[in-house]
């Protein structure tokens, strides 16, 4: 528990909220880090943000603390977190890929400041993820064709070569446009072609 505890964050609601999140969590996926809500006046049932590995908890006690309501984003559908401060703390705002947002406010600065840090770092993560997705999806609408001449190792290779000449050639083509490949890669392929004619 003091792993959670480093930002000021109220040692009970943190215990309550980690009990409540632990029996959420799937096969491994671990509590990263949770910020408590710090009301100016009355504090008695804090919302709180639960980071795991693999997705953003948003706990908001109801009924005066009696029952809890999760709200949960898988990663791979968050496109964008931010933090704004203010005089009384700071909001935290996490917005999907299909445009839903949710927020939570009040929480201390130093605790929004490392949830917004931690989120950014698993943004990029699933950018990343998201970019290799893409080319993936590009790479099969071309057809399947991967070219090698003498590029590097991590760079598209041809597996299946038609035997069609002209088929070849849309394919290199459609790498080509689709940005799979460089004009360099496509006029050295497209000479090799030509010259087995």
């Amino acid at each position: 528990m003091k792993q959670f505890l480093n930002e000021e964050q109220d040692p009970k609601a943190v215990e309550k909220i980690y009990a409540k999140v632990k029996g959420l969590l799937t096969s491994g996926e671990d509590v990263e880090y949770i910020a408590v809500q710090k009301k100016p006046a009355v504090n008695l049932s804090p919302d709180c943000v639960a980071l795991t590995s693999k997705r953003v908890i948003f706990c908001r006690p109801k009924n005066l603390g009696l029952s809890m309501e999760f709200q949960d984003y898988a990663w791979k559908d968050v496109a964008d977190c931010h933090m704004k401060e203010s005089i009384w703390g700071a909001e935290f705002t996490l917005k999907t890929v299909k445009g839903q947002t949710n927020k939570i406010d009040y929480l201390p600065k130093a605790q929004a400041r490392k949830l917004y840090q931690f989120a950014q770092e698993k943004e990029e993560a699933q950018h990343e993820y998201r970019r290799n997705r893409e080319l993936e999806e590009k790479r099969a609408a071309a057809g399947g064709v991967v070219v090698t001449a003498n590029i590097p190792s991590n760079s598209p290779t041809i597996e299946s070569q038609p035997k069609d000449p002209m088929e070849a050639l849309q394919k290199l083509k459609r790498l080509l446009e689709n940005d799979l490949i460089t004009q360099q890669e496509f006029d050295a392929k497209k000479s090799e072609i030509i010259a087995r004619l």
